[in-house]
């Protein structure tokens, strides 16, 4: 307004004046500027506008109406009020309500507004201008320093190299402002190193750097901001000297242990790969584990055949080609053997020996379906035109020269050949199928398997499946009456020669050679057959980097992991394992063999990575004590043995395995014994003495009893055996329900039977369990009479069926004369003293005569009964004698050692007795009850009395 002079304002106030005295007294609202912008320096309150906050109202001069009262601001949460500072003129000042912070907001935008004073003192019908938007902008202030991201920075470098950077440091300032928030300059504090930094944190060495003279550096590195704020803090930055770099594998041991069962062994846990800072586009590892040497190629269960069939699932009813050597299996025992570890029978073939399968083992009907499996380890065949190596072939005995079926190897590539028999249809059919594989011939066992499905046919070699690469059609073979010959290691070549022979001998080692018609064995099984239970592995599969890939051969003793990052392949590298899954696992070193290729950019040359060769050394297992325990004897009625389920012997019986553990490696652990829990594979009951009666007698167990079990069980007059691969606990449940039964226990006084257990096919084995089951017969009908208190001459025989307990007080008859009883005992006392020479002599011949009757009882236990029978009850306890009171004591024993000495008179007459009546022919023509009392009362020591010899 001040620019429009004088006279306009002269004019305005003239004509307001006459307006107001002519109308109403507010007649104009007050007029500002459309808009507005500021600035305003944080942490002050003053704000520069332009243009300035005026306020003019047409109303002026008059009081009130012509007035500016207020300025009213609207926005959300706008830190900013206005003030009038004239009310005439209008004029106004706008400042922070409260402290503005750059760092939380730069600009403002908000809404003004001009009041007038209404038309009087009470400020009524006052008028609002329009509105008019403010812009205000925030000045920053320096007043953040710089600060660096990292605490401490680290790197190395190898000597005598010159690095445009080793590494970046790198600072930040909080202030809002690019003129405050900038970095623009770093600097290095500490003095004379040989480092110099840019602008940007790029630390550099200006020279070459000596590992012998100084093997690390600390220097100190500051940065100002673009106002020249200098960081607070200062950073270290440690700098490593490292001797010149040889590319290659570092931080392995060449030794790794490992402990049985404990699960997964990390093989390298501190390995990484030194690439000497050359710029890799991708790095392959391959690890090897070699276990050539251990079994047929790693460790396997060492389980017989049969007990990894039924442990596998594998269907009954196959065939072993070659079992081990014995009279009824004879035709392999002119095969050479090889001794193979853990009881594996190995058969190898040189060229020269074969065996012809005799024709009762020979499956007569193969079916549309079988299957032919078994162990193979062959190299190459010496020559340029290698002949047929046959393992397996079906010919014609005489006459002819026809293949019916074989398996032979042929430059190697594996054929099986199949001619059907001529039927309804006289036309080509699949014959011969192909296999083209390198383990054919790379002399190392593998498991073959071959499922014919006719006229399908699939070959798996270690769990792996192959299709065959050819198949060739031929002629169906006409049906004749000329017999088959099997023929395993060649082919049996009976006709079309002057003399039959055998021909296309197999080099090589073969193994557990079994056909099974009718069926075909699944996938499942197979692979659980061949599996090894060692082999690589990795843990943590989850932390591995997304770009690293790794792949494993089928019995994982190779693995190979790629990777684009060194530091990817690093940590994979950490996570490779060993893992043997086995209890027992066989000990010994395996070897490990490291190979590593790497891929450079462009046309660099890229670096050579030496190979690693370490061992895995298995240590041998806590070798386990097999224990049985139980009850050593049972004694049984002969009515339980004739009952339709007889005794359980084992009722009572205890399997447990202990092994001893030492001091671990800390020596944290002392010794002692702990129980374990793991696998049987057999146990046997063997009857110990004369085997088995099957006529009288049997030891068996119920098929129920061995259901829901990996178990089977054959039996024969010598005893009974459990086998297959299964827990101790149901071993002992199978064991406790064998049960021995005799249906005609008359003659059976004891049977004893030993038990034994084993673990990996004999390789650990328990003590040995005796038991014995003694027969406890019926007693004929008895009276028990005390003879410490009766007197001989008022016994009398008991026709009755009760047992008496009685005393001589209770006998009838009057006591004899005192006079009587002393010329017994003198009469007594002479015989002993005349007849104890010959009584010994003839004990001697009577000793040797019974012991060749009936196994040696006492002949002073038998004596003549013509006249009265006195048995002593074997369940009445001589103890209770003791009840008698003192005096009858007393008289007790006065009489008995008259009655020992008036005994050893008795003996001398009853061995004569004996003598004559248990001759070998008398036992013959006596019937069978009469021998069951007779050695009924031996058994029990019954004393038998002849009442005729014995004279007062």
């Amino acid at each position: 307004m001040h620019i429009l002079g004088v006279p306009f304002l002269l004019f305005w106030l003239i004509w307001g004046h006459s307006c107001a005295l002519g109308g109403k007294v507010n007649k104009h609202k007050p007029w500002i500027e459309t808009s507005y912008h500021g600035v305003i320096t944080e942490n002050m309150d003053t704000v520069l506008l332009d243009p300035p906050l005026v306020a003019l109202d047409k109303d002026a001069p008059v009081p009130y109406a012509g007035e500016i009262c207020a300025f009213k601001i609207y926005g959300q949460d706008a830190p900013f009020e206005a003030v009038v500072l004239n009310r005439t003129s209008g004029e106004g000042v706008l400042r922070a309500s409260s402290p503005v912070d750059c760092e939380s907001q730069k600009e403002y935008t908000f809404i003004i507004q001009a009041y007038d004073c209404g038309a009087g003192p009470s400020g009524a019908d006052w008028k609002k201008s329009h509105k008019a938007v403010v812009h205000i902008q925030v000045d920053d202030v320096n007043e953040f320093c710089p600060v660096f991201r990292e605490p401490l920075y680290k790197a190395s470098v190898t000597e005598g190299k010159i690095y445009d950077s080793i590494l970046q440091v790198e600072a930040w300032d909080q202030d809002c402002s690019p003129q405050y928030s900038q970095i623009c300059n770093y600097e290095i504090v500490t003095a004379g190193t040989p480092f110099a930094i840019d602008r940007n944190g790029n630390i550099r060495n200006t020279e070459r750097l000596s590992y012998d003279k100084q093997q690390s550096y600390k220097i100190m590195v500051t940065a100002f901001d673009c106002g020249q704020k200098r960081a607070k803090e200062d950073v270290a930055v440690h700098i490593d000297v490292k001797p010149v770099c040889k590319p290659g594998w570092q931080g392995w041991n060449k030794r790794v242990e490992y402990e049985p069962g404990t699960g997964s062994r990390q093989l390298f846990p501190k390995m990484h790969l030194e690439t000497c800072g050359g710029p890799l586009s991708g790095v392959k590892a391959m690890v090897e584990l070699q276990t050539n040497h251990i079994g047929k190629g790693c460790d396997r269960e060492t389980y017989s055949e049969k007990s990894l069939q039924k442990l596998c699932g594998a269907a009954s009813g196959s065939t072993d080609l070659l079992p081990a050597p014995s009279p009824s299996t004879n035709w392999t025992a002119s095969l050479l053997t090889d001794s193979g570890r853990d009881s594996d029978l190995i058969y190898r073939f040189d060229g020269h020996q074969a065996a012809n399968v005799p024709d009762h083992v020979v499956p007569q009907n193969l079916t549309d379906q079988f299957t032919i499996a078994t162990w193979m380890k062959h190299g190459p065949s010496p020559g340029l035109r290698a002949e047929k190596e046959t393992l397996l072939c079906n010919s014609d005995k005489t006459e002819m020269n026809r293949h019916h079926y074989s398996l032979y190897v042929h430059n190697c590539r594996l054929v099986f050949l199949l001619r059907r028999d001529f039927t309804q249809v006289d036309t080509f059919r699949p014959a011969e199928f192909h296999w083209k594989l390198e383990q054919i011939c790379d002399k190392e066992w593998h498991y073959y398997v071959i499922n014919v499905e006719f006229p399908a046919v699939t070959l798996f070699v270690d769990g792996v499946t192959y299709e065959p690469y050819l198949v060739t059609d031929d002629w169906p073979i006409h049906t004749s009456k000329i017999d088959t010959q099997l023929t395993v290691g060649a082919c049996w070549q009976g006709g079309e020669v002057a003399t039959p022979r055998f021909t296309q001998y197999f080099h090589g080692s073969l193994s557990g050679l079994t056909i099974r018609p009718g069926r075909i064995e699944t996938q499942k099984v197979i692979s659980c057959l061949q599996a090894c239970k060692e082999g690589l592995d990795i843990n943590s599969l989850e932390s591995l980097a997304k770009d690293i890939k790794f792949h494993f051969n089928p019995a994982q003793s190779v693995l190979v992991v790629e990777g684009e990052d060194v530091d990817s392949i690093n940590t994979a590298m950490t996570k490779v394992s060993y893992i043997n899954s086995r209890q027992f696992p066989t000990p010994g070193l395996r070897r490990l063999h490291i190979t590593t290729t790497v891929q450079c950019f462009g046309e660099d040359t890229c670096l050579s990575i030496p190979d690693i060769k370490a061992v895995v050394m298995v240590l041998p297992p806590s070798e386990p004590r097999i224990t049985i325990t139980g009850s050593n004897r049972l004694v049984r009625p002969a009515g339980d043995l004739r009952g339709p389920l007889g005794v359980a012997p084992f009722k009572e019986l205890h399997i447990t395995s202990t092994v001893m553990k030492g001091d671990s490696f800390g020596g944290s652990r002392r010794p002692g014994v702990m129980e374990v829990m793991h696998n049987l594979d057999y146990c046997d009951v063997l009857v110990i003495g004369e085997e088995l009666n099957p006529e009288r007698e049997s030891l068996e167990i119920h098929h129920s009893a061995l259901l829901g079990k990996h178990l089977d069980a054959t039996n024969s007059t010598s005893g009974i055996s459990i086998y297959g691969v299964d827990s101790m606990a149901h071993y002992e449940q199978a064991l406790r329900q064998v049960h021995y039964r005799n249906w005609r226990p008359a003659t059976l006084s004891e049977r004893r039977f030993r038990l034994t257990c084993s673990e990996l096919n004999g390789r650990y084995t328990s003590n040995e369990f005796n038991l014995e089951v003694s027969v406890l017969h019926h007693s004929a009908p008895v009276e028990h009479v005390n003879h410490m208190a009766a007197q001989p001459q008022y016994m009398r025989p008991v026709h009755h069926p009760l047992m008496i307990h009685t005393l001589n007080s209770h006998m009838s008859g009057p006591a004899p004369p005192a006079a009587t009883v002393v010329i017994v005992v003198c009469i007594a006392a002479l015989v002993v003293i005349v007849v104890i020479g010959v009584y010994r002599i003839h004990a001697t011949h009577q000793d040797g005569f019974r012991e060749d009757e009936d196994g040696g009882k006492d002949p002073e236990e038998e004596w003549d009964n013509s006249a009265l029978t006195i048995t002593v009850n074997p369940m009445e306890n001589v103890k209770g004698a003791q009840a008698l009171d003192e005096e009858v004591k007393e008289e007790e024993r006065e009489e008995e050692e008259e009655e020992e000495e008036e005994e050893d008179e008795e003996q001398v007459g009853g061995m004569t007795s004996a003598e004559s009546d248990n001759s070998d022919e008398d036992e013959e023509e006596e019937e069978e009850d009469e021998r069951e009392e007779m050695k009924e009362r031996k058994q029990k020591g019954k004393l038998e009395w002849d009442s005729s010899s014995i004279t007062y």
